[in-house]
């Protein structure tokens, strides 16, 4: 992409913030936005930067951003500063990464009380319809610092906040990468073409010398059997997270069968960076990274016998894809100061029944580490294969049995879906808080405010209230839902330690190459091609499985950066 189009967008976002700049519900002691200045025209998407504020008159300013602690390193989630006259503070801003820029809001110095928006909209949505005007919208209460450099906030209901004035700063996402190859989404202290990179490393078809599986990337990872190929993955994976600077435990579980015989039966590899503040208080992500072993001794091409059997040997969405952003995920954290202990398991065994995961959670969390509460568990398994893909196999399944909006009718699964437990009740919302915080970060950081939904099955079957709900709701792309079952690892911290879990996928039994040879990430990328539909030609393939890798990947370290601060417990208990 030029640079002069990116210079062209700058000026346009420049514009619109003057518009979006202004006074909300009265004259608010006479500040206007004028009176704050900002020393960046245009932020940097995607990354922490310095912004630094001065102010012509007394005001306080409240920044409804992540941020980090000049003093404790760790990132908080929001502030109210006072700013005096003539006055500059300096604060360093996680640029939300997919959307347009930030809003600043400004009111009377000291000001306790502030307003907010509802967790499915986006600030701009809020400031287009005026929503310090709203009556029942809830308010946001100033805390006074604590153990921190800044003051925090504390969402209350029906705080009667009164005006605001706001104050915009554009932002844009530089690259000097196509868009027809992810350009749109690679830039940032994380992305989605640093993960499809990575993607590719692990699932390389080249030929090789590789004695182990004969390819470039590490195939035939099969677990539970021992076998080269797999034990070759775990060293390509334990180097990989040491060179972050991780300190990593390679944890191995096995039984003793009738013939007296040890076998194994998951290893796992799990890297570890210790919190500064409540070590014994984990919070940890996971993806397995096992594949379907074959059913048979022939793995068959369902492209060439026209059926499905069982097996893979890349394993691309399931789940590559899922390692590749756990793995990109602690590079991007590595360097952070965090408040609780930070852990990346890269699981085995998933494929046969949770079996590394319900392990690990059993022994080395209850048994071994009994003083270790697990808070929260964020799940990344088959991502990659969701919208903004196209919704159909383009040269997979002979009968795809397309319906008239050109989804694939067993396409109820289709979109992204952002699944939390437990969640046992199919009509109603038993983790709020995590529904809540999920919505709060796809409304406005990931700009998917359009695209969203939160599925609740009020009124609905028990067995397909999912499916019902979504088509009622006119197909959202995105859904954010509670669970009633559990296919992955998650299954084990809600079961085996009572966790909230949040995870992310995309379509499962629809893709025709699930748990399939052809499982590659050629094949997603076919999977994922809108050119020619109306979507614009720079929407190839590669271009929206890394777009959605982006998407992703950085809802499971925003969520990282919420939970850090304030974990979220299981409602039920």
């Amino acid at each position: 992409m030029s640079r002069d189009w990116r210079v062209a967008l700058s000026m346009v976002l420049m514009m619109a913030s003057a518009s979006a700049s202004g006074c909300f519900g009265g004259d608010n002691n006479d500040i206007d936005s004028s009176d704050l200045s900002v020393d960046v025209d245009v932020l940097a998407s995607g990354f922490f930067q310095t912004v630094e504020l001065r102010s012509s008159v007394k005001m306080s300013v409240y920044v409804p951003y992540l941020l980090l602690d000049p003093e404790t390193g760790f990132v908080q989630n929001s502030t109210v500063i006072d700013i005096g006259k003539g006055s500059t503070v300096s604060l360093d801003v996680l640029v939300p990464p997919r959307s347009d820029g930030i809003y600043l809001l400004l009111g009377e110095y000291g000001r306790v009380h502030w307003p907010i928006r509802s967790e499915s909209e986006s600030w701009s949505t809020w400031a287009t319809r005026g929503g310090d005007e709203g009556l029942d919208d809830a308010g946001a209460i100033r805390v006074p610092a604590n153990g921190t450099t800044f003051d925090t906030l504390e969402i209350q209901p029906a705080v009667m906040a009164g005006s605001v004035e706001l104050k915009f700063i554009p932002s844009i996402r530089e690259s000097s990468i196509a868009m027809e190859e992810g350009g749109g989404h690679s830039s940032g202290m994380l992305h989605g073409r640093i993960v499809y990179e990575r993607l590719y490393e692990i699932s390389d078809p080249t030929d090789t010398l590789d004695p182990v599986d004969g390819k470039a990337g590490y195939f035939d990872r099969w677990a539970g059997q021992g076998n080269p190929a797999y034990e070759d993955a775990a060293l390509y994976i334990i180097g990989e997270l040491e060179s972050f600077g991780l300190e990593v435990i390679a944890h191995r579980y096995e039984y003793t069968d009738i013939m007296n015989v040890q076998n194994p039966e998951a290893y796992n590899i799990c890297a570890y960076k210790w919190g500064s503040m409540y070590p014994d208080e984990w919070m940890v992500f996971g993806a397995h990274f096992d594949v379907a072993p074959p059913a048979n001794a022939v793995l068959l091409d369902p492209h060439v016998v026209g059926f499905r059997t069982y097996g893979t040997r890349a394993g691309a969405y399931d789940n590559s894809a899922g390692t590749a952003m756990v793995m990109e995920t602690a590079r991007a954290l590595a360097d952070f100061d965090t408040r609780r202990t930070m852990v990346f398991c890269l699981w085995s065994g998933e494929e046969g029944g949770k079996r590394g995961s319900d392990y690990w959670t059993e022994y080395h969390v209850k048994e071994d580490n009994p003083q270790v509460t697990v808070m929260n568990y964020i799940n990344l398994d088959m991502a990659g294969v969701n919208w903004p893909g196209g919704g159909g196999a383009p040269h997979g399944d002979p009968d795809p049995q397309i319906d008239e909006d050109g989804y694939p009718k067993d396409s109820e699964v289709w979109p992204l879906r952002v699944y939390i437990g437990p969640g046992p009740n199919h009509d109603a919302i038993d983790q709020p808080e995590m529904v809540g915080i999920s919505n709060w970060i796809g409304a406005d950081a990931l700009g998917l405010e359009e695209q969203m939904g939160t599925l609740v099955g009020t009124n609905y079957s028990a067995d397909t209230w999912k499916t019902d709900v979504w088509l009622d709701m006119d197909r959202p792309e995105v859904i954010v839902y509670e669970d009633t079952t559990a296919r992955s690892d998650h299954a084990s911290f809600q079961d085996n330690l009572g966790t909230v879990t949040v995870g992310f996928g995309g379509l499962v039994d629809g893709y025709w190459c699930y748990h399939q040879v052809c499982d590659t990430l050629e094949e997603m990328e076919d999977w994922m091609d809108t050119t020619g539909k109306d979507y614009g030609d720079e929407n190839t393939g590669v271009a929206n499985v890394v777009n959605s890798l982006d998407m992703i990947t950085w809802w499971a370290m925003l969520t990282f950066f919420h939970c850090d601060e304030s974990p979220i417990y299981n409602a039920l208990l």
